[in-house]
C-alpha cells in the first residue's frame, strides 16, 4: 500500500493550467476581414501554447480562428449552443453541447482567461458585455469605432488593431 499524496520527485514537472482564450466574433454575418483576421488570430493562439475557445460552429470567426489554430497543431474548443452537432466545424476538437441557446455565452466568457472580439454582432456585443460584468480582460479586434466607443465607455477595453497586437496585448493582461 503506497502513501498518498505521492512525494514530488525532481524529474517531475509542475502541472501548469493552459490559458483558455476565448474568440468571439459574427456567424453568418462576418466579413472577408473578419474571417481572415480570425483566421490568423486562431494561429496566433495556438504558437503561443494557449487554448483556442469559440461558440463552436462551423460558420464565420469562430470557423475562421479555429481553423488557423489547428493549422498550427493548436487545441480547440467549441460551446455549442444546441443539442445538434451537425453544425459543428471540423477544426473543433473539443465540442461542448449545451442545448442553452445564447444562454451558453456566458459560458464561453466565463471560461476564457481572455477575451477577444473579432468584428461585431449582436451576440458578440452580448458576450463583451457578459465578459465586462464578470471582469475578463476583453480585447476588440477589428470592430468599428462606434462600437469601440460603447465599449470603452462601460470599462477600460483594450483596442488591436492587427491580430499580433491582439496577443500581444493578451499576453500583457495576463500579467497583471
Amino acid at each position: 500500500i503506497t502513501n498518498y499524496p505521492l512525494p514530488i520527485t525532481n524529474y517531475q514537472l509542475p502541472i501548469m493550467k493552459k490559458l483558455i482564450i476565448g474568440v468571439m466574433g459574427p456567424g453568418e454575418n462576418a466579413t472577408p476581414s473578419d474571417l481572415e483576421t480570425a483566421r490568423e488570430l486562431g494561429k496566433l493562439i495556438a504558437q503561443q501554447g494557449w487554448v483556442l475557445l469559440t461558440g463552436g460552429r462551423n460558420s464565420g470567426v469562430m470557423e475562421a480562428a479555429s481553423i488557423g489554430a489547428k493549422s498550427a497543431n493548436g487545441l480547440t474548443i467549441g460551446i455549442l449552443p444546441s443539442s445538434d452537432t451537425s453544425n459543428v466545424s471540423d477544426a473543433v476538437d473539443i465540442a461542448i453541447v449545451t442545448d442553452m441557446g445564447n444562454a451558453r455565452n456566458n459560458i464561453n466568457v466565463l471560461s476564457s482567461d481572455v477575451v477577444i472580439a473579432c468584428g461585431m454582432g449582436a451576440g458578440t456585443a452580448s458576450e463583451i458585455a457578459l465578459a465586462i460584468k464578470a471582469n475578463k480582460p476583453v480585447i476588440l479586434l477589428n470592430c468599428d469605432q462606434k462600437s469601440e466607443a460603447f465599449f470603452m465607455s462601460l470599462k477600460d477595453v483594450a483596442i488591436a488593431s492587427t491580430p499580433q497586437a491582439a496577443i500581444e496585448q493578451a499576453i500583457a493582461l495576463i500579467r497583471l
